[in-house]
């Protein structure tokens, strides 16, 4: 017999995706009502239903009721995850951008690309770059306007340029493309009208995305993009907390205004980001920065860096890993034995017995997308890294790892990429880079944190990636893909050797990692995507 009337089936089909079954969804319209829902359910022996038809449909604020009395009396932060929402923000700096995305847990981001979109148009006769307060009110106004609008006129210029550069130079007639018959033939073999127009879509697009990558280190970190975030409450008021203890006013007013938006969606989830408690979050934040600035100034001698890419700086020894990343693989199945246990007669296994264990679970893999299993979380490695600005926007969406940067910088030098030298363009290009070191240096003595708005993606600067094996392979084996930028593609190919001299046995397990180099790296992705299209055709 059904626990609800049939009246009460007709007004719960409303507010859930059916009435019977034991496996059903919340469609209610109200996030408040959806998440206060899940919470009061861990409360009571009631179904879910139920709870609805007594507590939340004849009280309008039932949800806001009972998240003020979880969150507010007895402070279950993690009911707060039980909150979601989609902000999107528009025309924020490529500094303000990165300080959202460093949040790495209950977060989602979609920023713009800087691959596919171009940053050449104007607005009401203007570039679109972030200009500062605390610079515009300088007496270098003047010259941040001058070298942005360098940078971006250099950049715009050059566009159609670099792409005909790399069509004279990997022509669409030297090109593989599938025909009809879904055979790989020359452009010039397509017979099929369709073809033609599918191979050309392909080419164009590809060609359109490597003239951008290569042009993007012109970019100056002012550039303005967007980003779409989805979330839970909790994270959210973190990332307000985070935001509103910015010495960035850009950053400070992002939060405001996200929080605005915030408070007509799920407000019950964000009330603490800017009440006493908040505040008192938001000082602790800026008090670790001031405390790390003292000690470092007083115990660190600053030296001029080495000129490295990507290095090692730190693992564990071979059998070490070995040892600990085999004991946790056999530990699920090992059912009445401790870890400790586990690991004591590893330690004593002979080399010949630890390498076919690896070499064994290694061999399961069939594809990248098959990831190995949580023991190979074991293992760590804490690499170093020099690498631009644009590197880094890429590694920086690698969140399952632990991410160290220091404030962008035109003291490491640039990256001149090889096509700029042979289209000819290299002394337009170091012009741009050499203006905003001029720039920056001269922001640098009063407002540091607002100077990193001048410096290029091209310009180098230190941080850190301590991350475990099994997130290695996942990082080294997607960013080592045919589609891949250069740039990174490089690093990874890098940490991936570094990670095989340190412990040659483990890893066995990134089975994926592509070494060699490609002039067209969109190509084949760009064929999948138009294959995709046929077939939704």
């Amino acid at each position: 017999m059904s626990e609800f009337s049939e009246s009460e089936k007709e007004i719960l089909l409303k507010h859930f995706s059916n009435v019977d079954d034991s496996v059903f969804a919340i469609i209610t319209p109200r996030q408040v009502d959806r998440g206060a829902l899940m919470s009061r359910y861990s409360r009571t022996d009631k179904s879910m239903r139920k709870v609805f038809l007594d507590e939340f449909l004849q009280n309008k604020n039932r949800g806001e009721e009972f998240y003020n009395k979880v969150l507010l009396e007895y402070g279950d932060d993690s009911v707060a995850e039980l909150g979601e929402a989609q902000i999107a923000v528009e025309g924020l700096s490529n500094i303000a951008v990165k300080k959202i995305e460093d949040r790495r847990i209950g977060l989602s981001y979609l920023e713009k690309s800087s691959r596919y979109v171009a940053w050449d148009k104007k607005i009401n006769g203007e570039y679109k770059f972030f200009k500062d307060p605390d610079i515009m009110s300088s007496k270098y106004a003047d010259k941040y306007l001058e070298s942005c609008n360098l940078d971006f006129d250099v950049y715009s210029r050059n566009i159609q340029p670099m792409i005909s550069y790399i069509q004279e130079r990997e022509p669409i007639e030297k090109q593989k493309f599938k025909n009809s018959a879904g055979a790989d033939v020359l452009f010039l073999q397509l017979k099929n009208e369709d073809d033609v127009k599918s191979a050309t879509r392909i080419y164009n697009a590809t060609i359109k995305a490597k003239a951008l990558d290569v042009l993007r280190g012109l970019l100056p970190a002012s550039t303005l993009t967007n980003v779409g975030i989805t979330g839970n409450g909790r994270a959210f008021e973190y990332l307000l907390t985070i935001l509103y203890s910015s010495n960035l006013k850009e950053e400070r007013e992002i939060g405001r205004k996200i929080h605005i938006e915030l408070d007509t969606t799920i407000k019950s989830f964000i009330k603490r980001s800017d009440d006493k408690y908040g505040k008192l979050l938001q000082n602790y934040l800026s008090e670790l920065k001031g405390v790390a600035k003292t000690f470092g100034k007083k115990h660190l001698k600053a030296r001029k860096s080495k000129d490295f890419l990507v290095e090692l700086a730190e693992s564990e020894p071979e059998k070490k890993a070995e040892d600990m990343t085999i004991s946790a693989l056999l530990y699920e199945q090992s059912t009445g034995m401790s870890y400790g246990e586990i690991l004591a007669q590893v330690k004593k296994m002979n080399v010949s017995t630890r390498k076919k264990i690896i070499k064994t679970f290694s061999s399961l893999r069939m594809n990248r997308r098959q990831r190995p299993p949580r023991g190979f979380e074991m293992a760590q490695y804490t690499f170093d890294l020099l690498t631009n600005f644009g590197m880094f926007r890429d590694f920086h969406r690698h969140r399952v790892l632990t991410l160290e940067r220091q404030l962008l910088t035109a003291n490491h030098g640039f990256s001149v990429p090889e096509e700029v030298v042979s289209l000819g363009i290299r002394k337009d290009f170091e012009d741009c880079m050499y203006k905003s070191k001029e720039v920056f240096d001269l922001l640098e003595k009063k407002i540091p944190e607002p100077a990193q708005y001048v410096v290029n993606f091209a310009y180098r600067y230190h941080y850190f990636m301590k991350l475990n094996l099994r997130e290695a392979v996942h990082l080294i084996e997607l960013r080592t893909v045919p589609q891949g930028h250069s740039d990174y593609r490089r690093v990874a190919q890098e940490m991936f050797k570094s990670i095989k001299k340190a412990h040659p046995n483990l890893s066995q397990i990134i089975k994926y990692a592509d070494l060699k180099s490609y002039s067209l790296e969109r190509l084949e992705s760009e064929k999948r995507i138009e294959e995709k299209r046929k077939r939704l055709r």
